[in-house]
């Protein structure tokens, strides 16, 4: 850019050096569409680790409540293998329900206040994650116990259904890792 007057060339400002009006814009515009990929990242990844965390809950559910060999390979007969069915069966629907929840609001559905959702994802992350690693390290001594003596279908559908535990409560913790963030962000709170 160049002086007309006195024909030396000037330098141009900075962008969002506040040297001119709309620079000043496009930098305020940049922050804000960087805050807002952010937020949406945010969403999807909470999003994309509650669904993981259906899945996995779903199988630790279904592999383990199908465990029926006969005899003493049966899973309703050891309370700590009931523990991880009940267990997993509560993480399925607390994850439907808040995918369904999720979808409402991306459908332009009415949510539940900003501040009590952060808080409802966050707490019921915490609290589910924490639920399953109590039900799958209820389940691991017993596991290992009966795969000293046999090693069957039984004991590998038993570790089976622990694994996705294990899985459905790392994706928990790290959507309750989410769900803290966002919740920490919060100017009002």
């Amino acid at each position: 850019m160049a002086d007309v007057e006195k024909a030396t060339p000037v330098a141009a400002p900075a962008e969002g050096a506040g040297g001119d009006v709309a620079a000043g814009r496009t930098g305020a515009v940049a922050a804000l569409l960087r805050r807002w990929r952010t937020q949406d990242l945010l969403d999807r990844s909470g999003s994309a680790l509650r669904a993981a965390a259906w899945a996995f809950s779903l199988l630790a559910f279904l592999v383990m409540a199908c465990n029926e060999h006969g005899d003493w390979r049966q899973f309703d007969r050891y309370e700590e293998y009931r523990y991880i069915v009940a267990i997993g069966l509560l993480a399925f629907v607390y994850t439907t329900l808040q995918l369904l929840r999720h979808g409402v609001r991306l459908t332009g559905g009415q949510d539940l206040e900003p501040k009590t959702g952060l808080l409802v994802d966050f707490a019921g992350d915490q609290v589910t994650a924490y639920l399953m690693m109590s039900a799958l390290s209820a389940a691991i001594p017993i596991t290992n116990r009966m795969r000293e003596g046999a090693d069957n279908v039984f004991t590998d559908s038993s570790a089976a259904s622990i694994s996705m535990a294990f899985f459905a409560f790392v994706c928990l913790a790290l959507s309750a890792l989410v769900s803290g963030f966002k919740l920490a962000k919060q100017t009002y709170i």
